[in-house]
């Protein structure tokens, strides 16, 4: 159950950096002079207050798990980062960066194992 809990943590995470960059687009990009306006768009507002539940949920499973098996298995944020900037924004994802994703993903398969 643990990593259900760790699954919906970095669920949480990508869904906010998806709702800062939906922001930020809408806004026509940050800048100094319109960075406080930032703080008031409501995608942005929402990508951090899905930083704030997740930050919860990180501290529930810091009591859960040791921090050696917890912390690496957040690095498929990066994955679903990728995955979602493909899928969800039409970014192109070269086959080097695909190929990172992979050895991610088999970085966390090691570190899952008991």
């Amino acid at each position: 159950m643990n990593y259900v809990y760790v699954l919906v943590n970095i669920l949480l995470m990508v869904a906010g950096q998806a709702c800062f960059k939906i922001g930020v687009e809408r806004m026509g990009g940050v800048t100094m002079s319109n960075l406080w306006k930032a703080a008031f768009q409501p995608y942005i507002v929402l990508g951090l207050f899905l930083y704030v539940v997740s930050t919860g949920l990180w501290l529930f499973i810091l009591s859960r798990l040791d921090l050696s098996i917890a912390y690496p298995l957040q690095s498929l944020a990066y994955v679903f980062g990728v995955v979602m900037a493909w899928g969800l924004f039409g970014e192109a994802v070269p086959p080097i960066r695909w190929v990172g994703v992979v050895v991610i993903l088999i970085g966390v398969t090691l570190v899952a194992r008991k």
